[in-house]
């Protein structure tokens, strides 16, 4: 997938989703603005290996309007899963080859495609209108690139596959940016990173690291207690 920052517009020739900014809210400005600009290093140290290796797969990060305004599209992985199981995520999931080439298109579709098998929304109420730089998650060896949506016209979701999702809630952004729900998780093996105690849930991780990133080179976040911690274990 190109960089944002270099097409304004991404489509297929069978009419498959586009990325556009027409229509926007205008507090979604300064997130469509941090795909534009923002660097991959400035996102993660785990970048995508040189040599092409990974598992290419997309994640829609979907903001919506709720009772208490905007809100993103977070779902909890069951805890059967081998792979990140109870974790909260943005829905997404591998690329499989329908879903079109991986530098073009593919991640759109896959973004989509995943998020309406695992939370039953209906796709064609999501506008896209940005990427971010793609990236690494060394444990499972996916290559992610993270689709960012505007939920136009949201429709009911839920657990579609309870194997595979243990539920399907959203968060108020005003939730994720106050001081009192964040924290530093940290792992036995070392691993130290960002931390949302919201909706009962611990969201840490991949997830966290790219909301606390879309939060800070937005503007919308607020100084919080770092050293505030919460311990992981072996089985996290």
């Amino acid at each position: 997938m190109k960089h944002a920052g270099n097409t304004q517009d991404a489509s297929n020739t069978q009419g498959g989703p586009v990325l556009s900014k027409d229509g926007l809210p205008g507090w979604l400005g300064p997130v469509a603005q941090v795909a534009e600009t923002v660097e991959p290093l400035q996102l993660s140290r785990f970048l995508p290996p040189a040599n092409g290796t990974g598992r290419q797969s997309a994640v829609l990060i979907l903001f919506g309007e709720g009772p208490r305004g905007p809100e993103l599209l977070l779902m909890e992985r069951a805890g059967t899963l081998r792979s990140h199981a109870g974790q909260p995520s943005f829905p997404g999931g591998a690329l499989d080859p329908e879903d079109g080439d991986p530098a073009t298109d593919g991640p759109l579709n896959a973004a989509l495609r995943e998020a309406e098998e695992e939370t039953g929304l209906d796709p064609d109420g999501v506008q896209l209108f940005g990427v971010l730089p793609k990236l690494y998650i060394p444990v499972s060896r996916f290559v992610v690139t993270p689709v960012l949506g505007w939920w136009r016209r949201p429709t009911p979701v839920g657990v579609v596959d309870p194997g595979e999702t243990a539920r399907v809630f959203t968060v108020p952004v005003v939730d994720l940016t106050d001081p009192a729900n964040r924290a530093t998780t940290v792992h036995p093996s070392g691993f130290r990173g960002p931390a949302f105690l919201v909706e009962s849930a611990l969201v840490w991780g991949f997830t966290a690291g790219v909301i606390d990133k879309i939060l800070h080179f937005a503007g919308w976040e607020r100084p919080w207690d770092r050293e505030k911690q919460v311990p992981l274990d072996w089985r996290a």
